[in-house]
């Protein structure tokens, strides 16, 4: 069954940083792209943030380009987001997700990833 676990959300002012963390289970975690989704009221799940199987490619938004980092440890099944200098609009739910993946690129659509993990708030006060 697979499993996939966020955490690290919170309130935080902006120009502050957070790091959220993905912790997954039952599905071979080395064959996956995992990706990072944000949501707020009224409106669909966009991509942040994905990366490839092994690391090697790594899709960013352009409005989070320069001040969020994507890594994964295969080792420990576990992908993590690290969000610097954050900012009001970067407010939402945080889901992380998990789908097959390729080995030459990465897809960060929403509709790309079957598996879910529960939401993580995130909310940057001005």
């Amino acid at each position: 069954q697979v499993q996939l676990m966020g955490s690290g959300g919170g309130l935080v002012q902006a120009g502050g940083s957070l790091r959220l963390s993905c912790a997954t289970s039952g599905f071979r975690f080395g064959d996956f792209a995992i990706g990072w989704f944000r949501q707020v009221p009224g409106k669909g799940r966009e991509g942040v943030s994905c990366i490839s199987p092994r690391g090697d490619y790594t899709f960013y938004d352009e409005s989070v380009k320069g001040r969020f980092r994507i890594g994964r440890d295969n080792s420990k099944k576990s992908v993590w987001l690290q969000m610097d200098n954050l900012k009001p609009e970067d407010t939402g739910v945080y889901y992380c997700a998990a789908d097959l993946g390729y080995t030459d690129h990465v897809i960060c659509g929403e509709y790309e990833y079957e598996n879910w993990g529960q939401g993580t708030q995130v909310t940057v006060s001005s």
